[in-house]
């Protein structure tokens, strides 16, 4: 893609149909540490696709911490440190 003197590029038309982006759409550019991704604004502010993305996500980032043979509890412990250095009352 090329960016006009104006910012403007011209987004694809496979990308549009998957997005169900049609004239008059409105957009948002989110960024985040890899670049910055293209979404329908409809769809960022409805909680069943915001819902879906974040399982999507979840699903994506699934076994990529290394806990040591911890399980989930063990590990827990783990971050927060020793306990002893807290009053009880």
């Amino acid at each position: 893609m090329r960016v006009t003197s104006k910012g403007q590029v011209t987004i694809p038309k496979p990308i549009r149909d998957r997005l169900g982006i049609e004239e008059g759409s409105e957009v948002a550019f989110i960024e985040d540490d890899d670049g910055v991704r293209l979404v329908r604004q409809a769809e960022r502010e409805d909680p069943d696709v915001q819902a879906r993305e974040f399982r999507e996500w979840l699903q994506s980032v699934r076994g990529t911490i290394d806990t040591n043979g911890m399980d989930g509890k063990e590990f827990v412990d783990w971050l927060r440190g020793p306990y002893e250095d807290l009053d009880p009352h």
